[in-house]
């Protein structure tokens, strides 16, 4: 591709070294695309004929074709060409074998810089649309969970010690969440994202008065890029994809971590779904949390590519300089991790038991009710901080005692305040511990009933995998 300018071969462990055919392959159905268009606005100038056109589009669908057959990973054809280096040599090394020399024409008025800038903004997005539409089935499976939890209770937690008592069901809808914030997040993405490179040329703008407007069209972006420098050097789009993939293998980290612990026997809130777990070569009894471990172990990776890719854009000057091919195995890995996360987090989640007896049960002790107690005094005209010491001072007398709240004799608890009645009881029942929670987004029955009524009706704006050109999901 450049070797007119140069006298002496490449180092060949160097040459080797600098390719990213390796892993740029997962490129071509982008390539394919964003070169068609290309093509179609030279052929608007007059550069190429009728058939020229026609044949260059051909043979780039009939690549496609051949190496879309072709099983992804290692063993792809394209990681092994004797030449290539890249992605976009690739394609025209193949299209020249295909075509004839007509293939030689494509690269009028364009340059790598461009082309990479493009197929990495339609890869991202395609990949955008795909962890949308799976996080949508993650969503889906919080959502069957907590309808099917009805009003079964739980310990909610604070410093790991335990709070208030909660639904179940409210549990899971946090998790809903964050499932939308994080949709929300890979949505502003792709829109900032829609936008078209080609025509940008290497730096200062393409040589030919390519119809930019017609290129961007063609591939389903919203406008031409703003700025030639800006748009072969930014990769600002990358960095947001994986930043918002990072954001939500926290999220996936996070509830790995709780179904981990509460499947111990210390909590004993949950069965562990064997299709998911394993044993131990040395001791029969054990039933290991394989699946949500190695899941907090992929979050690590996902957020490892974003911190990396962060590192490499960090001091660059403009526009394009070879340290941005390296974002591309971040991104490539952190995609696909992801996918695969997601692809088994939905069936994981629906074959969770939980035994909400157990739950229930937790719920009796630690004087989870507390909250409540300080909330009858507040009713009874009591000021909150001092109801506050109130029910400290008789939590310090039960915990003396060895009881619960509701153990303690009217006569007691009047030694700490003689606002106590004897209706005092009735308000710090389990279920009366949750009413008083009866606020938008709080865990009393009515309220979650409302959040999933709400859930339900609403939905999640979701990209659809099926809406696909040349391998390209439109926004």
């Amino acid at each position: 591709m450049w070797a007119g300018r140069f006298r002496e071969p490449l180092d060949p462990e160097f040459e080797g070294w600098q390719r990213s055919l390796r892993y740029d392959w997962r490129l071509f159905p982008y390539e394919v695309a964003a070169s068609k268009a290309h093509a179609r606005a030279l052929a608007q100038l007059g550069v190429l004929n009728p058939e020229e056109l026609g044949s260059i589009c051909d043979g780039l669908d009939g690549l496609l074709a051949q190496f879309a057959s072709a099983s992804p990973g290692r063993n792809h054809p394209a990681a092994d060409h004797p030449e290539a280096e890249d992605v976009h040599h690739f394609a025209e090394l193949e299209l020249r074998k295909r075509i004839g020399t007509t293939a030689l024409k494509l690269h009028t008025g364009r340059s790598r810089n461009e082309q990479i800038a493009t197929d990495l903004r339609l890869y991202v997005r395609n990949a955008i649309t795909q962890v949308r539409s799976r996080l949508e089935l993650w969503r889906e499976a919080f959502l069957a969970k907590a309808e099917a939890a009805g009003h079964a209770t739980m310990p909610a937690y604070t410093h790991l010690q335990r709070a208030e008592p909660v639904l179940v069901a409210h549990w899971l809808l946090a998790y809903v969440s964050m499932l939308q914030r994080d949709d929300t997040r890979l949505a502003d993405c792709a829109a900032r994202a829609n936008f078209c490179p080609l025509g940008s040329g290497a730096v200062a703008g393409a040589t030919l008065p390519l119809d930019r407007g017609l290129m961007a069209q063609e591939l389903g972006f919203t406008a031409p890029t703003a700025n030639s420098m800006d748009a072969t050097s930014d990769r600002d789009f990358v960095l947001e994809f994986l930043q918002a993939l990072a954001q939500i293998a926290l999220h996936i980290s996070r509830f790995a971590e709780e179904i981990t612990l509460y499947a111990t026997a210390e909590f004993g809130f949950i069965e562990l779904p064997e299709a998911y777990s394993t044993g131990s070569s040395a001791m029969p009894q054990k039933k290991n949390p394989d699946f949500t471990e190695l899941a907090r172990a992929k979050a690590g990776r996902i957020v490892a590519a974003s911190h990396a890719l962060e590192l490499q854009l960090k001091g660059l000057p403009l526009a394009y300089n070879k340290d941005m091919q390296e974002s591309q195995e971040a991104l490539f890995s952190a995609a696909e991790e992801m996918q695969l996360l997601l692809a088994l987090l939905p069936r994981f989640t629906m074959t969770l038991q939980f035994r909400t007896d157990q739950m229930r049960a937790a719920c009796g002790s630690g004087f989870l009710n507390a909250m409540a107690a300080a909330t009858y005094l507040v009713h009874r005209g009591v000021p909150f901080r001092t109801a506050h010491e109130v029910i400290g001072n008789a939590v310090r007398h039960c915990l003396n005692k060895g009881c619960e709240l509701d153990a303690l004799a009217l006569d007691e608890l009047r030694q700490f305040s003689p606002a106590f009645g004897p209706d005092f009881f009735a308000a710090i029942t389990l279920e009366a511990t949750l009413d008083c929670h009866d606020v938008p987004g709080g865990t009393a029955p009515n309220r979650v009933d409302e959040q999933l009524r709400s859930h339900r009706n609403t939905g999640a704006t979701t990209g659809n995998p099926q809406q696909q050109e040349a391998g390209i999901a439109r926004p």
